[in-house]
């Protein structure tokens, strides 16, 4: 889930200051979204921040986050007031740019399904220049130590662009193939880039309170699901930040598979920045938590 905008983008979403996020009153209390000291709550991939994201939306600016659909395709005369409102919506979030460049780094703890926890170094850097902004997260994972590293270049009204580096090689992801983890997390590379966000279908199905923000549910539909990946992805979306407060993706059965939330936030330098991000495989029952260390 740009885990970011998980305005950190998430998906997101992972630490990008967007120009117009401000973090929600009712999360400043870290001790009220604990899980063991730190619970689930709020990216957003599902990127790294919008870029990690992946509930992925990451500094608040989850966590980032996603653009244009080059999608007039379809006519938006053939669209339900739902979809058209939700493409714009998208849209906008896809919009959301980092205010400029910086570096994150954190932990990111994995846990498996017989509740044993592993750790190890993540680091986000976010690159801006004025055409494009590139999110680079890299990992250290083990034993034994293996190294992952991806680059998600954004540029507005265009798809993302993904680089993946490991010991087996370089590659460059496109459609179900984002559908796999980073460095052996839960966070999947569509997570972490909020791609669900760049799929046509898009449609707002209500609007209620979650986590005591008022927010617009978004729910996207991929086109052409594989199996093992992601059918939809429903996200709550604060109607003042655009910022991702929960998010939720199904699998090819229409069961659910994962949940996105971010977990705390911290103000520093007079931003208020996404500190710890979570996301949880229901079906495996694992999860994968990052944390940043913010000054």
């Amino acid at each position: 889930m740009r885990l970011s905008n998980f305005s950190s983008k998430v998906a997101s979403g992972i630490g990008v200051h967007t120009k117009n996020l401000k973090a929600p009153e009712d999360w400043r209390s870290p001790k009220r979204f604990a899980w063991n000291r730190r619970t689930a709550q709020r990216a957003s991939v599902l990127e790294c921040g919008g870029p990690l994201p992946l509930f992925w939306q990451p500094a608040v600016t989850v966590m980032i986050l996603f653009l244009a659909l080059g999608a007039t395709a379809q006519s938006t005369n053939a669209l339900s007031d739902a979809q058209i409102q939700g493409r714009q919506l998208a849209q906008q979030i896809l919009k959301l740019e980092p205010a400029g460049s910086f570096t994150n780094s954190g932990t990111m703890e994995i846990r498996n399904a017989n509740g044993d926890w592993t750790n190890f170094p993540v680091n986000c850097e976010t690159i801006v220049t004025p055409a494009e902004w590139v999110m680079i997260y890299a990992a250290t994972s083990g034993p034994p130590a293996s190294e992952s590293k991806l680059t998600i270049t954004h540029v507005i009204g265009q798809p993302n662009e993904y680089v993946c580096n490991s010991q087996s090689g370089q590659t460059f992801p496109s459609g179900n193939e984002l559908m796999r983890p980073f460095a052996g997390s839960d966070y999947w590379i569509a997570d972490l880039g909020l791609d669900f966000f760049h799929w046509p279908e898009q449609k707002i199905v209500k609007k209620e309170l979650m986590r005591g923000r008022g927010c617009k549910v978004l729910e996207s539909t991929n086109p052409n699901p594989s199996p093992g990946g992601y059918s939809r992805v429903v996200s709550w979306i604060d109607e003042e930040t655009l910022g991702i407060v929960h998010a939720e993706a199904y699998d090819t059965n229409g069961k659910l598979l994962k949940e996105f939330d971010p977990k705390s936030f911290k103000k520093v330098k007079g931003h208020w920045e996404l500190q710890d991000i979570e996301i949880r495989n229901v079906q495996t029952d694992t999860r994968t938590r990052i944390e940043f260390n913010l000054k």
